[in-house]
């Protein structure tokens, strides 16, 4: 089923990993070229800046249709909220700033129409509780660019056959016991801070595995990437949550919660 049209209350998209070879650009550049919203969070790794020190920067056209893209939309009233992640980790030094285009935030409280406080954050700060030892992270991360180049080789013959996007690499996850258990902590540590924090919940990214549903009472929300699974978090007028793809396809949906009529949200950087 496809999202309906119309201006989205706030959209949280992460991991866009402009810079790097496995970027989809392009998908991402038609994407916002679609986009109008109140507020957008840029919730980490926005910019590769980890692959452009080690290798050559991937940097073209279709990147350049991004930023211009982003510019647009803040010019037409868009509220930028950057969060920067662990790969674009030197902006971090700027944290607190309002810049001309954007405000830049160590972590963000976003307030939804029905009243949920989620916390927003890249999630990297829960490496320290779900990470592996060094040589198996260094062996994964080897493993994991070997996956992403087939995957980027696999699309590229879907298209040429006239097919829709689809991740080898996240069908291959899906079937890892290992990357199962590490989401499961991940998740697991993401939730419980936002509780600790006394809030409804958590917007986040980071481990490139799109997700939205409810546990215990709280909500967990992943946007997921624009190198894996090609998907943003929108939150509608109205509090609806969407997990949405690049085609603006609802993969995941939560109602909102009752009763509708509650306090005007803002925003605020969290404690």
């Amino acid at each position: 089923m496809t999202a309906p049209a119309g201006r989205r209350r706030a959209v949280f998209l992460s991991d866009l990993h402009l810079g790097a070879t496995h970027c989809h650009a392009a998908e991402l550049a038609d994407f916002l070229a679609g986009l109008d919203c109140e507020r957008l969070y840029l919730v980490g790794d926005i910019v590769d800046l980890w692959w452009m020190a080690a290798r050559r920067a991937h940097w073209g056209a279709d990147e350049n249709r991004v930023i211009e893209r982003l510019h647009a939309l803040r010019r037409a009233g868009t509220e930028i909220v950057y969060i920067p992640g662990n790969h674009d980790r030197p902006f971090r030094h700027l944290c607190g700033l309002a810049m001309p285009a954007m405000r830049v935030r160590r972590r963000a409280i976003h307030v939804t129409a029905d009243g949920r406080r989620l916390l927003v954050v890249h999630g990297d700060d829960y490496d320290a509780v779900t990470q592996f030892g060094n040589l198996q992270e260094k062996f994964g991360d080897w493993l994991y660019y070997r996956i992403l180049t087939g995957n980027q080789w696999f699309n590229r013959l879907r298209r040429y056959a006239g097919l829709r996007y689809w991740s080898l690499s996240e069908f291959l996850k899906r079937r890892s016991g290992a990357a199962e258990r590490y989401i499961a902590r991940f998740v697991d540590a993401g939730l419980g801070d936002a509780r600790r924090r006394g809030l409804d919940g958590i917007v986040c990214g980071h481990i490139h595995r799109a997700a939205l549903f409810e546990r215990d009472g709280m909500l967990y929300a992943n946007d997921g990437d624009w190198v894996e699974s090609l998907t943003a978090f929108v939150e509608e007028q109205d509090g609806t949550l969407r997990l949405v793809s690049h085609r603006g396809e609802t993969l995941a949906e939560l109602p909102p919660r009752t009763p509708q009529a509650w306090p005007a949200a803002e925003h605020r950087q969290a404690a």
